[in-house]
C-alpha cells in the first residue's frame, strides 16, 4: 500500500509579502488597513502584541 501526501496548500512565507509593523504605524501604535469597503484597526500593544479589529 503506498501514500502520498497531499502538497501544502499555503504558500511559502519566503514568497509572501513582509511588513514591519512599525513601518505599516509610522512609527506609532495605530494604524487602518483597508479591505474592500471594510477599515480595520492595527495596534501594536505596549507588551509588543498585535491586534486587529474591524
Amino acid at each position: 500500500m503506498t501514500f502520498h501526501t497531499a502538497p501544502p496548500k499555503h504558500t511559502p512565507t519566503d514568497t509572501l509579502p513582509t511588513y514591519r509593523a512599525k513601518d505599516l504605524t509610522e512609527g506609532g501604535d495605530l494604524a487602518q488597513i483597508v479591505l474592500e469597503d471594510q477599515t480595520y484597526t492595527l495596534r501594536v500593544t505596549r507588551a509588543g502584541k498585535l491586534i486587529l479589529t474591524k
